[in-house]
């Protein structure tokens, strides 16, 4: 049986804390599309890992692609998310058990493939907006739509942390955690490559609102041409 033709594909790629996931979900409700967060899969098989062995130094691949199978990424009314034996777990996903382990199981190549597989296989069906590791490179190199998004590590830090704390944090406290970040990016260097297509969007002095809108009207530019009956609609509002 041939398998159905791909829906529009919009692919955000960038640094750990480059805003891609909160984007890319603002993006897709403007577009009316999904939005499928590969990270969110990485995460969810660093919590199965974490439940099932909480030494992170005898995890091996072929024990955390075993967990792996009891993920399932179902679709929302808004996103795809992640569930751990049937059940969902947003909260244990961004804990910081899961943060500081994450990067282990990125590394794995089997993992890997998982994610991307996962990942590819939302794009039949529905047009989504993805955002994560190999994206625009691996995962969906001929996506109509690759968006790489950088920012200086201090502001990252900075915007991390206020999400994190919900007040402003100290010069002190932003300083260690652009400390993290850097360590980080070096750890995920291999599989954060900009695609050669993709269009970079520097958002260090950018509001949010300000990337969506930059995004919004690249997403209408190269999908709304003539005889192209998979055109976004652009008249959403975010809320």
């Amino acid at each position: 049986m041939t398998a159905p033709s791909p829906h529009v594909v919009i692919a955000i790629d960038g640094p750990a804390a480059s805003g891609k996931s909160s984007t890319a979900q603002w993006v897709a409700e403007r577009l009316g599309f999904l939005h499928v967060d590969s990270g969110a899969l990485y995460r969810a098989a660093a919590a199965m890992a974490c439940r099932a062995q909480g030494d992170a130094e005898r995890w091996s691949e072929p024990f955390v692609l075993e967990l792996a199978q009891r993920i399932r990424l179902v679709p929302g009314a808004r996103t795809f998310v992640p569930l751990l034996d049937g059940e969902p777990a947003e909260e244990e996903l961004r804990g910081k058990d899961v943060t500081r382990h994450v990067s282990r199981v990125a590394k794995m190549a089997g993992v890997r493939s998982w994610v991307n597989a996962q990942v590819r296989a939302t794009s039949y069906g529905h047009s989504i907006v993805a955002d994560g590791r190999d994206i625009g490179t691996v995962v969906f190199p001929e996506a109509q739509l690759k968006v790489f998004l950088v920012a200086d590590p201090w502001e990252r830090a900075r915007r991390r942390l206020t999400q994190q704390m919900g007040r402003r944090p100290t010069p002190e406290e932003i300083a260690e955690e652009t400390d993290r970040l850097v360590q980080r990016d070096a750890r995920d260097a291999t599989q954060t490559v900009q695609a050669a297509d993709a269009v970079l969007i520097d958002t260090t002095y950018l509001t949010q609102p300000e990337q969506v809108e930059r995004i919004v009207a690249l997403a209408r530019a190269v999908t709304q041409r003539p005889g192209d009956t998979s055109s976004v609609d652009d008249d959403r509002d975010p809320e």
